[in-house]
């Protein structure tokens, strides 16, 4: 998985006019979890633009004070009527206990039944996994090669050696349609041959 760095302070007081007057300043308050002791620190807004604006999942390298931690982030709050970070919440991870993500779909070649006037679809841009950190990959591939119009890719057709997935086995995930205005089908060729 892609890494970016975040840097932050920890922080000195804790409570709900505490965050206002941190969120006040262009601050973020922020929890650290899953490693030895929750770590409450701060950090800019705009720190957050790489991480939230991309459909990609990234390992966070956070630098608190000097002290480097390697998290995913786990949760973030949103102001009810702006798009301000209120809070967000990090989950600390190690090379020997596995995580729960989600990785964005991407698809590869070109599908049979598309050439013939169908239509592809990719109904899941993420995937949930779980697995260790260095066994995820960036983004799952999915072929579509192989198919034809009607068919699909569920959840239950991926199989990985490290890495489970999450997700219901009879999700769609990728699938060719009929497109509208797409009358001619291979039986009705076939008859006038």
């Amino acid at each position: 998985m892609k890494t970016v760095s975040l840097s932050g302070s920890l922080r000195e007081n804790v409570g709900k006019r505490d965050a206002k007057g941190l969120r006040y300043q262009g601050k973020v308050p922020c929890v650290l979890y899953g490693g030895k002791e929750q770590v409450r620190f701060t950090t800019d807004e705009p720190n957050f633009k790489p991480i939230l604006f991309s459909p990609e999942t990234f390992v966070i390298e956070i630098n608190i004070d000097g002290n480097k931690h390697l998290a995913i982030l786990k949760d973030i709050q949103y102001h009810p009527v702006g798009d301000q970070v209120l809070h967000a919440d990090f989950y600390e991870v190690t090379d020997t206990k596995p995580v729960v993500v989600s990785i964005p779909v991407k698809t590869s070649g070109t599908a049979p039944g598309v050439i013939r006037g169908g239509k592809l679809k990719v109904k899941l841009t993420k995937v949930k996994v779980k697995g260790l950190i260095q066994d995820i990959p960036d983004y799952m591939d999915i072929n579509v090669s192989k198919l034809n119009i009607g068919q699909s890719v569920k959840v239950k057709d991926m199989k990985f050696d490290k890495m489970t997935m999450l997700d219901m086995p009879n999700l769609v995930i990728v699938d060719v349609k009929t497109a509208r205005g797409v009358v001619a089908t291979e039986e009705t060729e076939d008859a006038s041959a």
